[in-house]
C-alpha cells in the first residue's frame, strides 16, 4: 500500500519527520491500551490514578469471568466468526472467479452493483434484516447473526483483483490436461491466492468479532449472544460502573484478536500489497 511521504516545509523527504509521525500515531493507539492494562491489573481504587506502589492483582479477571457466562460467549463468538468466514470464502471465491475469468452479459453491471454494496452501511439494513430473520423463524439464533453477512462485497472485490493477475496460460494448460473450470479454480487460483485469503480472514474475523449492534438487536438469550453483547452486563449493574472489571473483561474479549494480528501482521500487510490495492 502506497502512503504519502512526509516532507519538510521545503518539500524534501524527511525520514526524521516520518519516524516522529509513526511514533505519534503509535502512541495515540497505544495509550488507551496501556490504560486498560493498568486498570485491569490493579484494584478499583487505582483505576483513575497512577501510583508506583499500586498492588498488582488478577482478581479483576476472576470477578469478570464469574460475572458473566464467558465460556458460552466465547463459544458463540467462535462459531459465529467461523461460520461467516467459511460462507464468505466459498461465495466470494465463486463470484470472484466468475467476474475475473468469464465473459457474460451484464457482468460489468453486476460487478458495479457488488461495488455499490461497499458504500452501504450495514446498519441501514437492520430493520429489513430483522423482519427477514423473524419471518424465517431464526430470531435469537447464531445463524440469524451471521446470515446477513454471508456474502461479502469486499471479499469478492479483493479476490477478483487477485484472480485477474493470474496468467491465462495457466488456465489453458490446466484445460489441456482435462481439468474442469472448478478444478482450475481449486488447483490453480486458490493456491496462488492463499496470502489474500489470510488477509481477508483477519479482516472478516475482526469485523464480526467486534460487531455489536446487530447481535444486540437480534438476540436476547445467553445461548446465542456473542462476546460484545455479553460485555454490556458490566455496564448495567446497580452498584455503578467498576472500570477495573470492565477493562479486565474487555481485555479478555480482545486478546485473541490482538494476538492474531501480532502473529500475522507481516502477512496481513503483504497480502494487501499483493492484491494491488492502491
Amino acid at each position: 500500500m502506497n502512503t504519502p511521504a512526509v516532507t519538510d516545509p521545503f518539500g524534501r523527504r524527511s525520514p526524521v519527520l516520518e519516524t516522529l509521525a509513526a511514533w505519534l500515531l503509535g502512541l495515540l493507539w497505544l495509550l488507551p491500551l496501556l490504560y486498560a492494562i493498568w486498570t485491569a491489573f490493579h484494584p478499583a481504587a487505582f483505576a483513575t490514578r497512577f501510583s508506583l506502589s499500586a498492588p498488582l492483582t488478577l482478581q479483576n479477571f476472576v470477578n469478570a469471568w464469574h460475572a458473566a457466562p464467558f465460556p458460552r460467549y466465547f463459544l458463540n463468538t467462535f462459531l459465529l466468526v467461523t461460520m461467516i468466514l467459511a460462507a464468505q470464502i466459498v461465495l466470494s471465491t465463486m463470484a470472484a472467479y466468475a467476474f475475473a475469468r468469464f465473459t457474460f452479459r451484464g457482468a460489468n453491471l453486476m460487478f458495479m452493483l457488488v461495488l455499490m454494496q461497499l458504500m452501504v452501511m450495514p446498519d441501514i439494513l437492520i430493520v429489513e434484516n430483522y423482519a427477514t430473520m423473524n419471518k424465517l423463524g431464526l430470531r435469537d439464533t447464531i445463524l440469524s447473526i451471521g446470515l446477513p453477512y454471508f456474502a461479502s462485497a469486499f471479499g469478492i472485490f479483493l479476490l477478483r483483483q487477485t484472480f485477474k493477475t493470474v496468467p491465462r496460460e495457466l488456465d489453458e494448460a490446466a484445460t489441456v490436461e482435462g481439468a474442469s473450470a472448478l478444478q482450475v479454480l481449486m488447483k490453480v487460483y486458490v493456491p496462488l491466492a492463499k496470502p489474500i485469503y489470510l488477509a481477508f480472514g483477519l479482516v472478516s474475523i475482526s469485523t464480526h468479532w467486534n460487531n455489536f449492534l446487530w447481535p444486540l438487536i437480534i438476540t436476547n438469550s445467553v445461548e446465542s449472544r456473542p462476546l460484545t453483547v455479553g460485555l454490556q452486563v458490566f455496564s448495567s449493574t446497580d452498584q455503578g460502573v467498576d472500570w477495573s472489571i470492565i477493562t479486565a473483561a474487555t481485555l479478555m474479549t480482545s486478546a485473541p484478536l490482538l494476538l492474531a494480528f501480532l502473529l500475522f501482521q507481516r502477512q496481513f500487510v503483504q497480502s494487501f500489497m499483493r492484491a494491488g490495492i492502491r
